[in-house]
Parts: structure tokens; sequence; C-alpha cells
């Protein structure tokens, strides 16, 4: 059975011959893992990861007009980055580099026109071309083709137009945000079918609406908005790929959206974030219906917990998720610089001799 094989199958609650390994490192354990293992091609080959990652974004986007002094009058800080969206980031500290302030082009747009105007990534006229390449080299490999399309809708949409001025949009039911959502969910369709007709084996969504200990807007507000253009978008990749499978990412606590999340066609929800949701309960309501990724938390666990007790936490995850397999067992979020690299080796080391035929 290929890495890819025991993935799929792992995923569709099948059954699984062992417990797959995964995780994100930041800079600095980047540098740790080249310094301890400097014969290692990467990571990936050196623990065993079972996804070869495809990215989502394109090589090339034909050239637009994009003018920063009318988007970011008040002027950007050096090093600042502008993102396939416009979005302008800038740069945070060097131990949390993915963490940036981010700047919303669309933060003062008062008319529909604005929206209209403004200028869109061409994603239909873009160069697409390694999607299909990285998905032949994933299945040569024997791993599954995974394809990160987090920040879908919603994250996007917010981050063009700020959360406060899209919010009020939404509250007050305004054009404004429908255009833009429906933007954003239109791009969506066109890029998933085409990961889809490549053969990707997991397309992972992803809007973060949740909060540390809240959901992030009501559930009505989730329903009218956002649920029916992520169903739209899962609805193309199964359309085009009916067994692809559907990751969806979102942090914090969000358990009274993981029904509408099943119904719209997820499979796999991640990360299922320890500090705020009980992986237990939410095996016991949902396993039956949905598998997970995730559940290592990267808040306690992975960077303040012994080796043991990650070992401890890793296995009694597993076996919460039981021998036909519906949890990737791994730390929620990316590895960051305070984790303890012997807590990386204890949790690679517990899937590793974790065997489910023996449970």
């Amino acid at each position: 059975m290929t890495p890819r094989e025991n993935l799929l199958g792992l995923y569709r609650r099948q059954g699984y011959s062992e417990a797959p390994v995964y995780f994100e490192l930041c800079k600095s354990l980047q540098e740790e893992f080249k310094r301890r293992y400097p014969d290692a091609e990467s990571i990936g080959e050196h623990f065993g990861f079972p996804v070869h990652v495809v990215p989502w974004d394109p090589v090339s986007l034909p050239e637009r007009n994009f003018d920063l002094d009318r988007y970011y009058p008040e002027g950007l800080a050096e090093g600042t980055r502008i993102d396939v969206w416009g979005v302008a980031h800038e740069p945070g500290s060097e131990a949390a580099a993915h963490m940036t302030r981010m700047h919303h082009p669309m933060k003062d747009f008062e008319e529909l026109e604005d929206f209209e105007n403004y200028p869109w990534p061409d994603f239909q006229n873009a160069d697409f071309s390694h999607v299909e390449k990285g998905v032949e080299e994933a299945h040569r490999k024997g791993l599954a083709a995974y394809v990160p399309m987090a920040m879908t809708i919603w994250e996007t949409a917010w981050y063009l137009r700020s959360m406060e001025a899209l919010m009020m949009d939404m509250l007050e039911e305004d054009e404004k945000a429908t255009y833009l959502l429906d933007w954003l969910t239109d791009s969506a369709c066109y890029r998933i079918e085409l990961y889809s007709r490549a053969g990707a084996d997991i397309i992972a969504l992803g809007d973060d609406i949740g909060m540390q200990d809240s959901i992030m807007m009501s559930e009505d507000m989730y329903r009218m908005w956002l649920k029916p253009r992520l169903k739209k978008v899962i609805d193309a990749a199964k359309a085009v790929k009916p067994d692809i499978i559907i990751q969806y990412h979102s942090c914090g606590y969000i358990t009274p959206f993981i029904s509408d999340l099943i119904e719209v066609g997820v499979d796999v929800l991640n990360p299922v974030q320890p500090e705020c949701m009980d992986f237990a309960e939410i095996h016991a309501e949902f396993g039956g219906r949905l598998s997970f990724n995730g559940t290592i938390g990267t808040q306690t666990t992975m960077p303040f917990g012994t080796t043991d007790e990650v070992r401890e936490t890793t296995i009694q995850n597993l076996d919460i998720a039981g021998t036909k397999g519906g949890l990737l067992c791994c730390p929620t979020h990316l590895l960051e610089p305070e984790v303890p690299w012997e807590n990386i080796e204890a949790y690679a080391e517990a899937c590793r001799e974790y065997k489910p035929s023996a449970r």
C-alpha cells in the first residue's frame, strides 16, 4: 500500500495500515532540521509525509495596472509585499514571519463601481501548467496530490475589504458584499474545477469562522452569506471528480458549524483545535460522517508538553478514531520556535509505532 492509498483509505474511513505523519515548521525549526539531518533531501521525505503539496496559485498572471497610490495612499512600510489579490502584507517579526499586518485595498470603497473596476487577478488567462505536473509527480512518488486553497471566500473577502467594513456590508445586506463574495466564489469555482480536472486527490479549502472561545459570526449570518457559496465551490469540484476529498480548515471553536460543513460536502475537518474543541466529543457526534486532520495542540501539547505527553496524546486520539481511520493525527498549526525538537520526534515516533491492526 502506497502512502497515497493509505491516506485516502484513512480519510474515507475504510481502514489504514499505518498512521501518517505530517506537520509544518517555522523558519527556525526548518533550520534545526537541516542542522540535525544535513543529508536529508527534504522534511517530507525524511519523515514520510503522505502528501505532495501542489501550489494553488498560478505560475504567472497577465499584467494588470495596480496603482499602489490609489489603493494605499498612506504608503507602505519597507519590505511589504502585495499578494495575488492586491492585499498588502507588512512583515512581522522573524520568529513569526507568517504573521503580517494587512492593509486592505477596498477598505474605503463606497460605490459598487469601485469593486467592479478593481484590477482583479485574471485567473482564466493565467499559467496553471504546474498543476498537472505536480499531480503527476505526486502519483509517481506514491503520494496524494494535495492542493491548499485556504482563504477560499470569507478570509480573502475581508483581507480585501477589512473585516469591519465587510461585516457592516453583510449586516446591511449591501450589494457590495454580494458582489465581492460572488466574485471570489466564482473565482474559486474556476480554480477548483481546474485542480480537480488535473487529478488532485485532496483540495484543502478554508476560512477561519471561529475564535478561541466562540464562533466569529451568528449561525444565521453564516448560513445566509457563506454556506451556500462554499457549497457552490465544493459542488464544482465534485462535479468534475466525484471521489475528490475536500478538507476544510478553520481555526478556533466552530462546533456549531460542523453540521453545516458536512451538509455542503466537506469530507475532512482541520484542525479540531483541542484548546477549544474536545476531539472525543466531536468524534462521538460526527465521526461517522466526517474525518479529521489535526487534534494535537500547538498552543499546549507541542510547545509545553513532555515527550511522553506528546506520545500519549497522539495515541489517545488515534484510538478515538478507531481502526477504520478518519484521523490524520498531527499538530493543529505551524510549529513555532518554542516547540522542542524532541517533541516533534516524539510525535513522529508515536505515529510510526502505532499499529491500527493491533488495537
